[in-house]
């Protein structure tokens, strides 16, 4: 263990005091400095031994106060367990994990930029974006002599962004009005045929619900070819309508019908359900922690952040992506080519992962969150000190992976059965995968499976071969390695895919040539 700051500079001032010493107490001194080394250790490792006693009496005092709030936030929910307190951490997994819990907390990375080591590597990202910047104009006037920032790719992703705002109107309107009322049709005293027909129209408003969210953004996206970042729009928004609607029958519909004949059905408030479209979670609740105030210039702050990361995201596009894979289908395949263009893309592909995640992930829900003093701001963990790719996925996108536990994985176990792990965990994968796919190929146009093989193959091997009993450092190197090489591999291929459908155009239309990969055979 190394000697504490303050040690050093107790031995730097002793080295000074050396100089102005005579020989003899300086060979004196020189005696003492093991002894002081050896009391450094012995102190540290003091420091260590009184730092893990304090954090086991602190997780237990955690434990017990979330015992008692699971105990008052779920007196409806069943049989509680009856675990004490003091093995609750041993069953935390079984019990408490079964129903999210919300408590007011603040996202990791606004934490982490309490500490000004951690704020100086932020500091970085915008010096290299000022780079960008910089190299973007040195080069505009080195080849045409004139200081012009140019974004016709932002511009071009961004096109029609009015037509997308106009078809997200229906949709958002279809999934305010069509779930409410169909549970609203659903919790009507059960005399008579007048429940059985009410319960028939909810089911056929709640099919029309998702015929409209499923055919209208594609009919949009399809018949007036919208670019890259409106699609975007219109597919996050359709799926993020689909899990919330989804997420609230589920929480509400059971009480529903399990209520007895004559007992009065108190249904979720139009507010609270309001207010569960617009806040950062997906897990309905009619009431959620909020927070005292909201800071206006926090939220500034993080759409600003936000915008920063698109135009962060378009530099490394324009200069590190368009010209290599620009003209790439205009040359002979090789596989020489196609491994240097893999490599080449790891560093724009880590760095893309990156600024959707705190674009995304941390600064567009934060900002949202602060709006609506939504107080729980969990929406990932420290997904990048992660040994496994097993708790990689669990700490990525928090929101996200509490929709599937919840609904996925346990209803799965309830579905096949306590014993069926292996089922359910798959499922979770297939549902995932097959989402993330369709989102690529709603934003890109094109069906090309790279997501998909990456996901549910090669990221189920490696969810259950790089498991959580991997600790070593040297495994969360590998973890970032592999992601290296997945995110170079998405980028290379759906970049060549994208200018090889724009050389190579199809002279007639057919099923197979629309899900035939185009990069394959465009080699002009």
């Amino acid at each position: 263990m190394e000697p504490s700051w303050a040690h050093l500079r107790r031995r730097e001032g002793l080295g000074e005091q050396q100089e102005h010493q005579p020989s003899g107490e300086g060979s004196t001194e020189t005696h003492r400095a093991p002894d002081l080394v050896q009391w450094t250790r012995h102190m540290e490792a003091m420091k260590t031994q009184l730092l893990q006693q304090a954090q086991g009496q602190l997780m237990e005092l955690l434990d017990r106060a979330v015992w008692e709030a699971v105990q008052s936030y779920l007196p409806q929910g069943g049989p509680l367990p009856t675990t004490p307190p003091d093995s609750l951490s041993k069953t935390r997994e079984s019990t408490l994990g079964k129903r999210k819990v919300f408590i007011i907390r603040k996202s990791l990375l606004d934490e982490l930029m309490e500490v000004q080591h951690f704020r100086t590597i932020y500091h970085m990202f915008i010096a290299g974006l000022c780079v960008f910047i910089i190299s973007t104009l040195a080069i505009d006037f080195i080849d045409e002599g004139r200081l012009l920032l140019e974004f016709d790719l932002l511009i071009f992703t961004f096109g029609q962004l009015p037509l997308a705002l106009v078809t997200w109107v229906p949709m958002f309107l279809s999934t305010l009005l069509v779930p409410y009322q169909a549970l609203q049709l659903w919790a009507r005293p059960r005399d008579g045929g007048d429940w059985t027909l009410g319960a028939g129209l909810g089911c056929v408003l709640l099919a029309a619900h998702i015929a409209l969210l499923g055919v209208l953004p594609l009919h949009v996206a399809v018949e007036h070819e919208l670019p890259p970042a409106s699609r975007s729009i219109l597919v996050f928004e359709q799926v993020r309508f689909l899990m919330k609607s989804y997420s609230f029958l589920r929480e509400a519909v059971p009480g529903t019908l399990h209520a007895r004949g004559g007992e009065v059905i108190r249904a979720p408030s139009f507010s609270s359900y309001l207010y569960f479209l617009f806040c950062p979670t997906l897990i309905y609740r009619e009431a959620y922690p909020r927070t005292p105030h909201v800071r206006w210039n926090y939220v500034a702050k993080n759409f600003a952040q936000a915008l920063g990361c698109i135009l962060y995201a378009c530099f490394i596009l324009c200069r590190l992506c368009v010209p290599v894979f620009a003209n790439m289908s205009q040359e002979p395949f090789s596989t020489r080519a196609l491994v240097l263009s893999v490599l080449h893309a790891t560093l724009p592909g880590i760095l893309m992962l990156l600024l959707i995640f705190f674009a995304f992930l941390h600064s567009w829900l934060n900002a949202f969150a602060e709006m609506l003093r939504f107080g729980d701001r969990m929406f990932y963990r420290d997904w990048w000190n992660s040994t496994s790719f097993s708790n990689y996925y669990r700490t990525w996108n928090v929101v996200v992976h509490d929709w599937l536990y919840s609904y996925v994985y346990q209803d799965g176990l309830w579905l096949f059965g306590g014993q069926a792990r292996g089922a359910a965990m798959f499922s979770v994968f297939l549902v995932s995968a097959v989402v993330h796919e369709y989102i690529f190929c709603f934003v890109l146009g094109f069906f090309y499976p790279v997501m998909l093989m990456l996901f549910l193959v090669f990221g189920g091997l490696l969810n259950f071969t790089m498991h959580d009993q991997h600790t070593a450092p040297a495994w969360n190197v590998l973890m970032w390695t592999l992601l290296f090489l997945g995110q170079g591999i998405q980028v290379s291929l759906y970049c060549q895919e994208w200018y090889a459908r724009r050389h190579c155009p199809l002279p007639q239309t057919t099923f197979w040539g629309l899900v035939t990969p185009r990069s394959w055979s465009c080699h002009t």
